[in-house]
């Protein structure tokens, strides 16, 4: 019977050991600076609050101006999911670039705000947990929606 215990526990702690690495790498909205520290590796980024005290991440990317808002948050903590917005205020652009922009892509909603300024936002599901790298490709989807629509909606 001391043989069966002990080779359950080696096996339960051979289960653990090889599913703690895919477990830490998981990310979640809970953890805003793990969050931060992927947008720091695509450019300039700080992390802060919103004005209603959930976090909120503000950085450049290409030179480009950005933000990643939380949301479903609880008193600031335990986040469920996140949304990338960028905006160019005094930019005119017609409805009908924004209209098709939304009509032809899949990746990045684009619509004009009360001032009629172009805005371009991305919602990412990461409640429950993603890789690093699925974070990693969000911020790479990210950047091409925001250097296509700058070149196909802004110009």
């Amino acid at each position: 019977m001391k043989n069966v215990a002990a080779q359950t526990l080696a096996f339960s702690s051979l289960l653990l050991a090889c599913a703690s690495p895919s477990l830490a790498a998981m990310i979640d909205a809970t953890d805003p600076s793990r969050i931060y520290e992927i947008a720091r590796g695509f450019g300039s980024a700080e992390l802060g609050r919103d004005g209603q005290g959930d976090p909120r991440i503000v950085g450049r990317i290409d030179g480009t101006k950005y933000g990643i808002y939380f949301y479903g948050c609880r008193k600031g903590k335990d986040c469920d999911d996140i949304q990338f917005s960028a905006g160019w205020s005094g930019t005119k652009v017609s409805l009908e670039k924004i209209n098709r922009w939304n009509l032809e892509k899949r990746y990045g909603k684009a619509y004009l705000d009360r001032d009629g300024d172009p805005r371009l936002e991305m919602v990412v599901n990461i409640d429950y947990g993603v890789s690093t790298r699925n974070l990693e490709d969000s911020f790479n989807w990210w950047t091409k929606a925001m250097e296509s629509f700058k070149e196909e909606v802004l110009q």
